[in-house]
């Protein structure tokens, strides 16, 4: 008697292309700005709406194409269309400025908020099942009766990670404070905005992702230490590659 074939597993989520990412959320619109929204190219008001056109489509296009959107994406979405609304209401630097600094500190209290529901936002920023292995680590943790020991260590990471958020606002504040001088709606302005962009990444980007490493890397000594299992046994084993005239298929009667 033949046996009905195993439910297949579900398909992997789709990896977001980081190359794309940095392509079209920081080098085209930095250089759009920058060297196009003269008044002989785009103009200041076509230049600005051209280089937000590649980060809002991006973010669409990715959603569309892996089905999956999560906090930091949103947020960074309705970054880039407040942008663009300030832009076209030619607000100065100090608006930006405010702008900049409001949307990282709104995440980083809506993570210290979301540590007393049940779902706080580390276990979908950090620890979550795209890398680790979540049922693995919670099996070991009920087996040792180290579940409390488990929910204090992310709340620790919450204040790293949240922290990470407030480094992030105060240098967003005062990188455009710094480089937004110039006339709003002005070809002048548009390039100080590219130079915004491009500078975020070695004076903000790296400073909050080097203390975001640095939550992550406690939060997984402390599961090592608590679950008993070997750092790699952490995350998702890798999946095996087919090897040549394996055949999966049901076995003919």
């Amino acid at each position: 008697m033949s046996t009905s074939p195993a439910p297949a597993a579900p398909a992997p989520a789709k990896r977001e292309n980081l190359w794309l990412n940095l392509l079209c959320n920081i080098a085209i619109p930095t250089v759009v700005l920058m060297k196009f929204s003269g008044e002989r190219t785009l103009g200041p008001v076509g230049g600005l709406i051209v280089a937000l056109a590649f980060p809002v489509g991006y973010g669409v296009s990715d959603f569309w194409r892996r089905r999956r959107a999560n906090f930091i994406s949103i947020i960074g979405f309705v970054s880039v269309l407040v942008s663009g609304g300030l832009g076209l209401m030619k607000v100065g630097g100090w608006g930006f400025a405010v702008k900049e600094a409001v949307m990282p500190s709104i995440i980083g209290a809506m993570v210290l908020i979301s540590m007393r529901t049940k779902r706080p936002l580390v276990r979908e920023l950090l620890y979550n099942d795209q890398v680790i292995n979540v049922p693995k680590v919670d099996a070991a943790l009920a087996e040792r009766g180290n579940r409390a020991e488990f929910e204090l260590l992310l709340v620790r990471a919450s204040y790293w990670l949240a922290g990470s958020f407030l480094v992030s606002a105060v240098l967003n504040f005062s990188l455009a404070r710094y480089l937004l001088r110039g006339t709003p709606g002005t070809e002048e302005f548009n390039g100080q905005l590219g130079q915004m962009h491009l500078w975020s990444w070695p004076v903000i980007v790296l400073p909050t992702m080097g203390i975001t490493i640095y939550a992550l890397w406690q939060l997984l000594q402390g599961i090592e230490a608590l679950t008993g299992l070997e750092f790699e046994a952490i995350f998702h084993a890798p999946p095996k590659k087919k090897e040549a005239g394996d055949d999966s298929g049901p076995a003919a009667s």
